[in-house]
């Protein structure tokens, strides 16, 4: 069982990551690349693009912030988990010519979603039934 400073430095990292690719990826300064791959989904309009990247990467610090949270651990790697999949899904549908190695990004991802998926089983863990007297 990881002991609390396991998990602490766990969901920092989960968190840290989404804080990177929400603040720095999306908003400030944002990445050329996925702003390409955004401007490349179908029936989005040019003047959309930025908007949908600022909503984005305000999505996913909120996220980076309820994983440090630890509340709901299993229902957030769930979120984070559908989240992965289909950005990657999406970038490797609409944007694959702006992803320099594809399966570097898969393989990447998987690590990351393992490291997810630690979080709830850890925290789990912890938790004690309080007995209730009768």
């Amino acid at each position: 069982m990881p002991t609390p400073w396991q998990t602490r430095l766990s969901a920092s990292a989960v968190a840290l990551m989404w804080g990177y690719e929400g603040l720095w990826c999306k908003i400030f300064p944002g990445r050329a690349d996925q702003r390409a791959i955004v401007a490349g989904l179908p029936l989005l309009p040019g003047s959309a693009v930025t908007p949908l990247l600022i909503i984005i990467g305000l999505a996913e610090l909120a996220l980076g912030a309820w994983v440090l949270s630890g509340r709901r651990a299993r229902p957030a790697a769930i979120v984070q988990t559908l989240l992965v999949v289909g950005f990657n899904t999406g970038g490797l549908l609409f944007g694959a010519d702006r992803i320099p190695e594809p399966g570097r990004l898969v393989v990447q991802d998987i690590a990351f979603l393992a490291l997810v998926w630690t979080l709830p089983a850890a925290r789990r863990d912890r938790i004690r039934p309080i007995a209730v007297a009768a």
